[in-house]
């Protein structure tokens, strides 16, 4: 026995049918057809599984003496640093690499000079603003 149901989603209405379950299949005349929504069930968590154990990162290497900061743009994760503190840096030349909303940013030295400090490592999550390395 088909049932008629009336949703809404989203501010619009939609008619739907329903073969109820538990009824005797009989034979039931063809209906028109009305917009379906289809909702997908939301996701479950997945079960917890322990990280695979990785290779253990370098610490943050940091130089002292003043500089220009290449800060963080948006929010995302370090996935490559390109340079190292003592390394001598062109105006514009990409020294990380930033993962934020999928896409990979390049990150470039604001001016010409040499890198004093690196303050993160690969795999680090950073915020808006955060100070990534220091040229001087």
């Amino acid at each position: 026995m088909l049932r008629k149901f009336r949703i809404s989603v989203n501010g619009k209405e939609y008619v739907v049918e329903m073969e109820e379950l538990g009824v005797s299949n009989q034979p039931v005349a063809p209906v028109a057809q009305t917009p379906i929504v289809q909702q997908t069930p939301a996701p479950q968590s997945a079960p917890q599984v322990a990280p695979a154990p990785q290779a253990a990162q370098p610490a943050p290497v940091q130089a002292n003496g003043p500089g220009v900061n290449v800060e963080a743009p948006m929010p995302g994760n370090i996935i490559d640093i390109l340079v190292k503190v003592g390394d001598v840096v062109e105006a514009q030349q990409t020294v990380a690499i930033l993962e934020a909303m999928k896409m990979e940013n390049e990150l470039v030295a604001p001016q010409a000079g040499t890198v004093t400090a690196v303050h993160v490592i690969k795999g680090t999550a950073v915020d808006v603003g955060e100070v990534l390395i220091t040229i001087s």
